[in-house]
Parts: structure tokens; sequence; C-alpha cells
């Protein structure tokens, strides 16, 4: 007997496969349960589908420089708050609870060798469907993920006394155990150049910072896995803290080798370029950051990420003031006026 196929006939097929596709799932004899796994066909095709997309994506839409390794003490302390539960850290075991995951989190001492640095940073940075794996908490900081790719790269062979060492972690009983683990008990961030010195930082600065990452509205997704886990009472006395310690706002005094050009932009700004003066806002009795005695190289790589990318046009950026203003300061300023305001 010959069935003769047609178009309707076709459809119809279509439309009874799908019907019962719906049925089935309806039913609920498919079994969702994390312990009962994946068959095998099921894991190899997921996880093949998923190293495809990330090596084609990453390839297109990584950069080219995915991995900061000048610095590792912010990437740690966000590894051991946020990562270190799953995939376990040297020296640290993985949560069981985490593990028993339909799939679990990987070793990254051994996973890590099988991805690039371009891949690991667009796994960092978007995460993966279908796992336990999430995106980056904010998508406006590659600086974050960059580090957070070196610090990856170096789990292979680091050591539980280096990690130990990188994460500084603090007795949880003691004062500021929240912060001390990055910026360390005497705010001047383990001498670490991706931290900020926060000893001698204004109070008012300090909590509206503390607030500005708990409620989203500062971009950090280090910061803000410590903030919102703070309360306003602890965020105050932190910030009470770090503001009564030594370090920024000492006596100015002559700048060695000082920038003309840096010094006319913080005292007068570039009015061609609608761009202030840095000391309207960031000068003694201002409601703003201290910037005397900060870090120049952390001055600076801050006014690089709030330019964003190069590749992005003006109007697609942030419009927040500082985004705005560091885009109107002329590219081979920054550094020397990093500097000058360091010295000041």
């Amino acid at each position: 007997m010959t069935i003769r196929i047609t178009w309707l006939r076709a459809i119809l097929t279509l439309v009874l496969l799908g019907a019962a596709g719906m049925l089935f799932a309806w039913s609920g004899v498919m079994n969702l349960a994390a312990s009962s796994g994946h068959w095998k066909i099921t894991d190899w095709f997921l996880h093949w589908a998923m190293r495809s997309s990330v090596r084609t994506h990453a390839a297109f839409t990584s950069p080219d420089d995915p991995a900061d390794a000048r610095s590792l003490v912010s990437a740690a302390g966000h590894f051991a708050n946020s990562c270190a539960v799953c995939h376990g850290a040297p020296g640290v075991k993985p949560s069981p609870v985490m593990q028993a995951a339909t799939p679990p989190a990987p070793n990254l001492a051994v996973n890590a060798k099988e991805w690039t640095d371009k891949q690991l940073f667009w796994i960092l940075q978007h995460g993966v469907k279908y796992t336990g794996m999430p995106a980056w908490a904010v998508q406006d900081r590659p600086d974050e993920v960059r580090r957070m790719v070196a610090f990856v790269r170096r789990l292979p062979g680091m050591t539980p006394a280096q990690y130990a060492a990188l994460v500084g972690e603090s007795d949880p009983a003691a004062p500021l155990s929240q912060c001390a683990g990055c910026h360390g008990s005497d705010g001047r961030g383990r001498n670490a150049p991706d931290m900020p010195i926060l000893g001698g930082q204004s109070q008012a600065a300090l909590l509206a910072a503390l607030q500005g990452y708990a409620n989203g509205t500062r971009s950090s997704a280090v910061m803000q896995q410590v903030a919102m886990r703070m309360t306003p009472e602890q965020m105050r006395a932190a910030a009470d803290a770090y503001a009564a310690m030594p370090g920024l706002g000492a006596a100015p005094g002559p700048i060695p080798n000082a920038d003309a050009a840096a010094a006319r932009i913080v005292e007068q700004g570039l009015p061609a370029k609608q761009l202030p003066a840095c000391a309207s806002c960031h000068a003694p009795g201002k409601p703003y950051p201290v910037l005397a005695g900060q870090r120049a190289r952390y001055i600076a790589q801050r006014l690089r990420q709030w330019r964003g990318d190069d590749t992005v046009v003006d109007a697609r950026k942030s419009h927040a003031t500082m985004p705005v203003i560091a885009r109107r300061i002329p590219d081979e300023m920054i550094d020397p006026l990093a500097r000058y305001l360091a010295g000041r």
C-alpha cells in the first residue's frame, strides 16, 4: 500500500507530533529531577552545543585583551564570596548541595585549562543557559571580568596558601569583616593597584557608595555582592571607621614634576571641551570623594572604565556625571591627570 504524501498530510503530521509532545510534557511523566541526571547522549549533546556556542561567540565578541593580571585581590575576594561555594577553590571543597545540581559545577583547577582567555571572558561575562552558571551581575564592568579571567587562569597551579593570601580572609566576628578581606583593616587596600585607599575618605562619600552598590545605582558586581548583604547600621559603621583612619586628604605640598596641562584641567578645566575643573567637586569641604593621596593607577583605571568602549557611540553610553566627564578628558591626559590628582 502506497501512502501519498501531500502538503496537507505533512502539516497534519507535524501538528499531531507537536500536540503529542505537549501532551507528554503536560502529563508530568518526564522526570525533571536533578537527582536523575542526564542520559549520556543528552549530556554529550548539551556540552557539545555549549562549547560550540562559546567558541563562536567568544571569537567575535570577546575583547582582544581578555585578561588583566596586574592585581587579583578584588577577583579573589569575589570568587570567595560568590564562586567557591559551587566550584571549590585551592584548599576549599565545593558545597555538596551545589554539587548535587545537574550539571554540577566543574572543578576550575581542571576545567580552566580547556578554555582560552577569550572564551573564559565570554563565559564569565554572559553565563551559560541551562546550567547554574550566571552572567556577570553587571554588564558594563569588563575590567572586573578581565581580572576574574586572570584569576581563574591561575587556579590550576594555585596552592591553598597562595589562594588564602589573595583572599585575605578576616575574622568574621572582627570589625569591618565584610570589607577588610579586600580593603584591609587599615583602609589601604592591601597595597593592591585595583583597590582604592579608603582610609581618610569622606564619610558621606563612603556611605553613598555602599548605598549605591546595594540598590544597583552604582555598577560593580564585586561590590554589589558585599553591599547588598550589609544592614544600614553596618554600612554606616564601616563608613565611619574608614573615614576616621589616616590615609587620604593629607596636607597638599609641592608636586614633583607636576604636569602643567594636568594642573590646568584640575584647577580650570577645559572650557572648549565643556570639561569642568576637577577641583570644583573634588576639593576639601566638598561632598564628593577625596582624591588627594589616592592611587594614581586606580584613578586612571576608573576614568578609563567610565569612558566605556571606544567602538560604542556616545549616545549609547551612560549619561551619568562621571562617565560624561571622563569621555571629555583627552586620552593622553588620563595618566598625567591621575598622577596629579593623587599627589595634590
